[in-house]
């Protein structure tokens, strides 16, 4: 379904309110006002998950045995992005078109092997490779083991949420303050909560906990060999990291660990994320070292998102965890069919 689609469908006089300005909110946001609703999005100034995130849309990378239904939703958002999620944003958002996954010993090639072979079965097979240096002449000495995801893609996070929220702009979308308490969205006909690890605050009982995460961003430096231009995933001694290319370098992440909602970065994370990625990738080692951040994805026991009615008026879109923006598409066109379906039923 193009995005420049004409409104014009009932839903025009129906008024709904977006709990949340992230990848998520907004996506959901644009979505409902390009299908004619009449949308107000309340949101923080404080920069949440979707500023600190690598930007990978990573299906088949993020891939392991047992986890069929998020490839299956991660595999139809992936195409959305390809097909018309892009639409109204600047072509530049788009940082790289190919991840490139290599194991750094056998124990981790083992592990790619069964991830290869798991997708394989699922009808997705991706391409097996012994020379990955061949594929990425940045990679140290010794990596050889891996595989190639040709469809995949990274955005520049940031951007695609600057981007976003422009086009929701020029599609009348209202900005407002966040909400303590749903009684601050009751003038309107239909909410969506998709405001993360804050959901629960406003729906207790959601089980949605925040996983922390650090990030990197090293800046190219001239004289410094050149960004990569591709994603490279690599798993080091069973942990895994991940080299996100930007326009002005490279995104390095992202540790994964529960420690309530501390947003501080630690030594010992940094630490590792630069040994893997040097471990990976030696060239980094001359970069410049330009941020670090922590963020808080918003996590379900399943590991699934929650995309469902709360009550007869209210949604929930939250709980995408590490898959933010591979799922917004899948998250908007879910909600959006919800609320179509649901015209003149819920009040």
């Amino acid at each position: 379904m193009p995005l420049d689609r004409t409104a014009g469908s009932p839903a025009r006089s129906r008024s709904l309110a977006v709990v949340g300005g992230g990848v998520i909110g907004l996506s959901v946001a644009r979505r409902a006002a390009l299908d004619g609703w009449s949308v107000r999005v309340h949101r923080s100034p404080a920069k949440g998950a979707s500023w600190v995130a690598g930007g990978m849309l990573s299906p088949h990378s993020e891939g392991w045995p047992g986890e069929h239904e998020l490839l299956r939703i991660g595999l139809h958002s992936l195409r959305l992005w390809h097909d018309d999620f892009l639409d109204g944003l600047p072509a530049d958002v788009v940082t790289a078109r190919e991840s490139l996954v290599v194991a750094v010993d056998r124990a981790d090639a083992a592990d790619l092997k069964t991830v290869g072979e798991w997708l394989a079965a699922q009808g997705h097979p991706v391409t097996p490779t012994t020379a990955a240096r061949d594929i990425e002449p940045l990679l140290a000495q010794g990596i050889r083991h891996g595989f190639v995801a040709d469809t995949e893609l990274a955005v520049d996070n940031r951007a695609v949420v600057d981007a976003l929220e422009a086009h929701c702009t020029r599609l009348g979308v209202r900005w407002a303050p966040p909400v303590a308490d749903l009684a601050a969205v009751d003038d309107v006909d239909l909410r969506v909560l998709a405001n993360g690890v804050d959901a629960p605050v406003l729906w207790p009982g959601l089980p949605i906990r925040p996983v922390k995460g650090e990030v990197l961003r090293l800046r190219w430096r001239r004289g410094c060999m050149p960004v990569p231009r591709r994603v490279v995933r690599a798993r080091v001694h069973g942990r895994q990291v991940y080299l996100v290319p930007r326009g002005d370098g490279v995104v390095v992440g992202a540790t994964q660990y529960e420690h309530g909602r501390d947003t501080a970065p630690a030594v010992t994370g940094v630490r590792d994320l630069l040994d893997d990625a040097c471990t990976v990738m030696p060239a980094l080692g001359e970069y410049e070292f330009a941020e670090c951040a922590a963020g808080l994805r918003p996590t379900t026991p399943d590991g699934l998102p929650l995309v469902e009615w709360l009550d007869q008026r209210t949604l929930v879109a939250a709980g995408h965890g590490r898959n933010g923006f591979l799922l917004a598409p899948w998250t908007a066109e879910r909600v959006a069919t919800e609320l179509q379906t649901t015209q003149g039923v819920r009040t």
